[in-house]
């Protein structure tokens, strides 16, 4: 007998992601065996079951995790909480912080060092001690204004999941040799980071407080791009639907008589120059996790996905 309310909550999420209708065959024949196999995982323990969505900018990392989360929720009643690692970048002021006592190119968010595991491993830790009338805040980073929002507006994950999904583009990358890191991937290190200080800072990061957090994944699940070329075009188009969105919103003054926020639109080049930030843990990912991830997800260059 078909699941209405499921039905219902699928076709919703494939209009708010702005989904073409041949996405309900990945659904179909690659979404929905994923979902069952991860209920099935999370029966076999008592504290909920940490999943990992590694997948490259672009790759649809936040989609995968709403319709598995949904999946979930309505077809198996098995409570699952989501959390992004683009939530819990640091706020502007610290990031601005860190460009100053450390280097300057750590005020652009993106690579480790930049995020708040602090704020992570809390929130895993609350959503782990959770019970039946628990109301855990999860939290919110606006990246129209590069700032995270203030907790009166987080939403609250109430109860106690059986699932947790973690995304997050770098999430269980692996730290660099030096050797591997001695020489400029790009423009934007050979430029700005000559000495390689920035990236020597960034792997001591993936070497230590990082691989502390991502040990606490209990299945990681890769998005496997077909190149870094197909990164950037889709990370691209991201930027330019994300200002569209923008454009079609309330101008200054017509939300309630008050000033609409100021939003950080990236043009191509600036563009090009953030997407360099994380180009060398992305093709270092790219290289090494396929062997090692539980579950590995491929995209073609037309972005379809498809189980290995």
């Amino acid at each position: 007998m078909p699941n209405t309310d499921t039905d219902d909550a699928l076709e919703a999420l494939m209009t708010q992601h702005r989904l073409p209708p041949t996405y309900r065959r990945t659904i179909t024949e690659v979404i929905e065996p994923l979902a069952l196999s991860l209920y099935q995982a999370s029966q076999d323990s008592d504290t909920p079951l940490i999943v990992g969505i590694h997948g490259a900018q672009g790759t649809g990392k936040s989609t995968l995790t709403d319709f598995v989360r949904v999946l979930l929720a309505y077809r198996y009643h098995c409570p699952t909480a989501s959390l992004s690692l683009d939530d819990i970048y640091h706020t502007r002021k610290t990031r601005s912080e860190l460009a100053r006592e450390v280097h300057s190119m750590l005020a652009t968010r993106g690579v480790p060092g930049t995020h708040d595991l602090k704020l992570g491993n809390q929130v895993l830790d609350e959503l782990i001690a959770a019970n039946a009338g628990s109301r855990t805040p999860m939290p919110v980073f606006n990246k129209a204004l590069d700032d995270r929002e203030p907790q009166e507006n987080w939403p609250l994950f109430i109860g106690r999941p059986n699932i947790i999904l973690v995304e997050g583009w770098c999430l269980g990358a692996m730290p660099q040799t030096d050797q591997e890191l001695a020489e400029p991937l790009n423009e934007l290190e050979k430029n700005e980071d000559p000495d390689g200080s920035w990236r020597q800072y960034v792997n001591e990061q993936l070497a230590g407080p990082y691989r502390k957090f991502f040990e606490r994944v209990d299945q990681l699940i890769m998005m496997q791009a077909p190149s870094f070329s197909a990164v950037r075009r889709w990370r691209t188009e991201q930027e330019h639907k994300l200002a569209e969105r923008f454009r079609s919103a309330p101008k200054a003054g017509e939300e309630g008589g008050r000033p609409a926020p100021r939003v950080r639109i990236m043009s191509d080049a600036e563009l090009e120059r953030f997407v360099m930030h994380y180009e060398r843990i992305t093709r270092h990912s790219l290289e090494e996790m396929p062997a090692r991830a539980d579950v590995l997800l491929v995209l073609d260059e037309d972005h379809l996905l498809s189980r290995a």
